[in-house]
Parts: C-alpha cells; structure tokens; sequence
C-alpha cells in the first residue's frame, strides 16, 4: 500500500472516530432539565442557547477561511482542544452563586460554539482531500455512509445512557447492584454525564491528533493575518455566486434543513400531545438514532441512482408528507411522521456533503463547507423568530392563551403550508438561476 493510499486509509478511520465521539453528547437526553437543575431559568437556558447559536454563525466561515490557509487538522485539532475545555468548565462549574454560574455557563456554550465551528467543514474537507490524492475519491458516498452509520450507533448509546446516569433512583439500582451501599441525589448525578462526555472529549482529542495532513498542507507556511482570512472569504463568497448548483444545492439544504429542525427540538412537547408519557421519549430517540444508520445507506444509492434534482424532490416529499401528517397529532401511530422527518433530515445532510465536496476544488472546500454551515444556522434561526411570532399572534386568541398543548397543535399546522411556500420558492429561483449566462469558475 502506497503513502497516499495509507494516509487515506488512516484519515478514514480517525475521521469515523472523531465523529463519533464529537457528536455523542451524553447530556442531550436532559439538555433543558439539567440547566435548570444547575439553577438556571428557562429564559436563561434560551438566552445561553442563543449566545451558542451566534456563536456558530460567527465563526463558521472564519474558522473555513483558516482551515483552508493554514491546513485542515490544525482546525479540527483546536476542535478537540475546546471540547475539552469546554467539558471542563462545566462539569467543575461551582452553584453556589448563579450570577457567576450563569457566565460561566455562557463561556462554556462560546467555547461549545466555536468547537462546533472549528470542526465544521475541516474535517470532511481534509478527508475528501486524503482520498482524492488516493485516487479514491469514488469512494466518498461509502465513506460517508460508514460515518452516518457508526455517528448514529453512538447518538443512540449516548441517549441511553446519558439519560440512566442523570437519575439518581436509576443510577443507586445500578450501584447497590455492584455492591456499593450508596444513596445517590439529583445534585451528585447531574454532573455524571458531563464528566462522560469529558471522557469522549479526550478520545475526541485523541482522534484529531491522530489524523494526517494532506501533502498540500505539510509544508505551508502563509502568514496567518485577519486580512488574508477574509480575502479567502470573499473569494469563495464570489465562487458560489456565479456556481448555481453550489448555490442551489446550500439553498435547497438550508430550506428543508431549517424547517425540519425547528419543528424536532420540540419533539418532546410533540411526543406529549400524541399519548406518549415521557419515560418514552429516550426510547423513542434510541430508534431514531438506529434509524440513522439505514438512511445512512438509502442515502447513498440516492446518489448513484438519481441526479440532484431528483434527490431534492424525493426528500422534498417526504418532509411534506411528514408535517401534513403531523398536523392531525394522531396518538401513537403519529410517531411515525416524527421518524419521516430524522429520515428527510438525514438525506439533506448526506446528499448535501455528497454534492458539495464533489463540486468544491480542494483550496476552497472548507470555507465552501462553513458556509453550508452558516447558511443552515441562518435558516434556523430564521424560521425560529417566524415561529415565535407565529405563537406570540396565535396566543391573542383567548382558547389557545389558556392551553398550551393546543397552542402547539394549532401553531404545528403552520408547518406544511410553510415549506411547501419555500420549496416552490427554491425551485422558481433554480428556473431563473438557469435562464440566466452565468460565469465560468
């Protein structure tokens, strides 16, 4: 086996590795009870996720620029490196005073936002250029695949198993079982999965350490400058404005990406309103995350059997037909309209990278690939401020202001109409995107 070949073989290993354990968040079961158990209000948990949010957004693009100038494993290792920091902060945060606990949450969700940032892009960017000087750049869709299916085995342990550690009555079962004579509290297990997930930061670490550069970064010694940064910036800004499928291919994932996630970080209440008690929601969580690892595969013969129009109207339809038949809140068996909607979002985000890397040459791809990440983010939040007017105008009416579960079911048959609005949008812009001459890259 050649060096190309070796180095390759070796990024696609540590890239399944780092994917896995970046992405297993074991708190994500009781991401809002457990701030809450720390001591914060529910207007401090949406503020702290907002500083995360904007966070993202400005350093998304930046964080591409670099990766593109000073070489992609420098990123994704800084990645770790805040991970780690960002574990630490918060698993030894002290609650004796919330005023100060409430910055030092703050700090802990920039320090979550730029990982997030630094790992975006520079990771699957450095990959693609492994096994593009391998000569198997082919082999991409299986690759993906392979991280789909092994990111969603450890999404779905992580769900299990954060939500076990979180409950004392669960977690002195377990003890007194091993033989330890303990009585555990709320306050002593709520740490439990942080200091996990401090765990998988290291291994996070340890997997970023361990990728290769690709050659055309080992020897590059560019001076690193805020100005060089931005020329980078503006360079792939005025590269995706005159490439329309690149433009096309952001756009469309940014429409179904947004609307889908707005409508799944309020599963929970969704779960509620069809029947299901909330013991059930982990479970339910655990098969979506299994579920991943089929679309995972789904995904990838999409690719090689159909065209990117085709893969667009197939998703398109799924996530219609999802929200038209969760607007009837049906008990139970409404599940399954929640399951169609992690299905849709799965084969945005593969088709997306699929089609993104392929089109991208190497010296902008990162920075192409952070601003798929801004424009997703953009587009959540986004829809997110529409959602929250939509409620704050649907609460004047007296029967929806005095019962939240129907204040839900009512604002919830919004969705349909919405998306169907900004699908048909997304395909009047690519019929004129097409009627127009557009420069060569």
């Amino acid at each position: 086996m050649n060096e190309k070949a070796e180095t390759a073989r070796s990024n696609i290993r540590n890239f399944i590795a780092f994917r896995m354990f970046f992405n297993a968040r074991f708190y994500y079961p009781v991401f809002a009870v457990i701030y809450l158990d720390f001591g914060m209000t529910l207007e401090q948990f949406a503020i702290l996720n907002s500083i995360w949010a904007a966070t993202i957004i400005l350093a998304e693009v930046p964080s591409g620029a670099l990766s593109d100038i000073i070489g992609r494993k420098k990123m994704i290792v800084t990645a770790g490196i805040l991970m780690v920091v960002e574990m630490l902060v918060w698993g030894f945060a002290p609650t004796s005073n919330l005023d100060v606990l409430f910055w030092i949450l703050a700090i802990n969700r920039v320090l979550s936002g730029l990982a997030e940032a630094a790992a975006s892009g520079a990771d699957e960017a450095l990959v693609y250029d492994s096994i593009d000087e391998a000569g198997k750049k082919d082999e991409w869709g299986l690759i993906l695949q392979k991280v789909t299916r092994w990111q969603s085995f450890a999404f779905m342990v992580a769900l299990l198993t954060g939500g076990i550690l979180y409950d004392p009555d669960a977690m002195t079962h377990v003890c007194q079982f091993l033989g330890f004579d303990l009585l555990l509290t709320q306050q002593e297990t709520m740490r439990w999965p942080i200091f996990l997930n401090l765990v998988t930061a290291l291994l996070t670490l340890l997997a970023a350490l361990s990728l290769r550069e690709t050659r055309n970064y080992q020897s590059n010694t560019n001076p690193i400058s805020s100005k060089t940064a931005f020329a980078q910036t503006w360079r792939v800004a005025k590269w995706i404005a005159r490439t329309p499928f690149a433009l096309i291919v952001i756009l469309a994932a940014a429409t179904i990406d947004s609307a889908i996630r707005m409508f799944i970080t309020m599963n929970s209440e969704y779960y509620r309103q069809i029947s299901f008690p909330e013991v059930a929601f982990g479970i339910i969580g655990a098969v979506i995350a299994l579920q991943g690892m089929v679309v995972a595969r789904i995904s990838r013969e999409m690719t090689e059997r159909f065209g990117p129009n085709q893969n667009f109207l197939i998703i398109s339809f799924i996530t219609l037909l999802a929200f038209i038949g969760i607007r009837f809140f049906i008990p139970y068996f409404g599940v399954v309209f929640s399951m169609l909607l992690f299905v849709a979002m799965g084969m945005t985000g593969f088709c997306t990278s699929f089609y993104l890397n392929k089109t991208a040459d190497k010296s902008v791809r990162a920075t192409l690939l952070s601003f798929k990440g801004l424009a997703l983010n953009l587009g959540y939040g986004g829809i997110g401020i529409l959602y929250a007017l939509l409620v704050a105008y649907l609460r004047e009416r007296p029967e929806l202001s005095a019962d939240s579960g129907m204040l839900f079911q009512v604002s919830s048959e919004w969705f349909a109409p919405w998306f169907a609005l900004t699908f048909i949008g997304v395909l009047i812009f690519q019929l004129k995107l097409k009627a127009k001459p557009t420069a060569q890259k």
